[in-house]
């Protein structure tokens, strides 16, 4: 083979790995610490704690001042159940994220009142909630059907595998 066809042949292996990495880059494997999601209006991806654990559920994101733009917290429920939050003690306002077991949006609650008392319902079936700060869920994108990605969602049933 010439020198023209290993150029050829080299430059097209080039393009390949290239287009291989930019891939990876595009989609990380799932991590404990982030969640990705996609839908209509786009993808996110935020860096979160997790909590699965009743002391963990119950304490969630109360008494913090504040939470950086790009995180959040992971709710992660054993089963499907009825899911309903308040903001007492909580400081800043959230957008609350309603899952089913599959990790499909259910309902986004925009803007959850800091302080409140109130009851916010997410559901019968919800086996996750996400929370990120209020206001960012519509202009991300995030609604009704988007999907989640992490690795506490059943791989064999999940919208999104990892």
């Amino acid at each position: 083979m010439g020198k023209c066809g290993k150029f050829v042949r080299l430059t097209f292996m080039a393009a390949i790995l290239a287009a291989a990495a930019g891939h990876a880059q595009a989609e990380p494997a799932c991590r404990e610490d982030r969640v990705q999601l996609r839908g209509e209006g786009g993808q996110a991806a935020f860096t979160v704690e997790v909590a699965d654990d009743r002391s963990e559920r119950n304490r969630g994101l109360m008494n913090r001042e504040t939470l950086p733009r790009g995180a959040g917290m992971l709710f992660v429920y054993e089963t499907p159940r009825p899911v309903s939050f308040w903001m007492k003690n909580t400081l800043i306002p959230l957008d609350m994220i309603f899952l089913d077991s599959a990790g499909r949006v259910v309902k986004v609650h925009e803007m959850a009142r800091p302080l409140s008392t109130e009851r916010i319902v997410g559901g019968d079936a919800v086996q996750y909630v996400l929370e990120i700060n209020g206001g960012l869920a519509g202009p991300l994108g995030i609604g009704e059907g988007s999907v989640l990605r992490h690795p506490a969602v059943d791989q064999e049933a999940a919208a999104w595998p990892c």
